[in-house]
């Protein structure tokens, strides 16, 4: 497969046009020129879509962390958390005192 793959991925049917007239310039099937009349664009746009086409490619293929992205918490929760772990403690606490007592 090769630039015709674009007719078989999601997207409008001009995004898939002009993907896989890109395509066929960077694999040397199609000339800029040609690329240009079949987009009735001028070759500056053109070499401006493409290269943008290519850095979204790129970044697309980044690596990314593996995993879930961090759950942002919320003042609230972040309130809640605290005062969970200070119980935690006070019981912790009481216990220790509970203890010394009856001994």
């Amino acid at each position: 497969m090769g630039p015709e793959l674009t007719e078989k991925l999601t997207g409008s049917a001009l995004a898939s046009e002009r993907t896989q007239v890109i395509l066929e310039t960077i694999a040397g099937e199609c000339r800029v020129q040609d690329a240009c009349e079949r987009l009735d664009i001028c070759q500056q746009r053109f070499e401006r879509r493409r290269v943008l086409a290519i850095e979204a490619g790129i970044a697309a293929l980044e690596l990314k962390p593996a995993g879930r992205p961090a759950k942002v918490l919320s003042e609230t929760e972040i309130e809640h958390i605290r005062l969970k772990q200070r119980i935690e403690e006070l019981e912790a606490e009481l216990k220790i005192t509970h203890i010394r007592t009856v001994e």
